[in-house]
């Protein structure tokens, strides 16, 4: 069977999710994942996810 659903919400957002990440500076990648920082909470890449 087919997913219909798969990403939907990624559609909904601003720019498809996509934008320039504030810690490893790469352009036009999925910001979807919260890091917490000393300022509060950012959306990184899935390579600064783990860092």
């Amino acid at each position: 069977m087919a997913k219909r659903n798969r990403g939907k919400s990624l559609i909904k957002l601003p720019a498809r999710g996509r934008g320039n990440c504030p810690k490893c500076n790469r352009t036009r990648i999925k910001l979807l994942y919260p890091y917490q920082t000393e300022n509060g909470t950012i959306d990184v890449c899935k390579k600064c996810r783990e860092k």
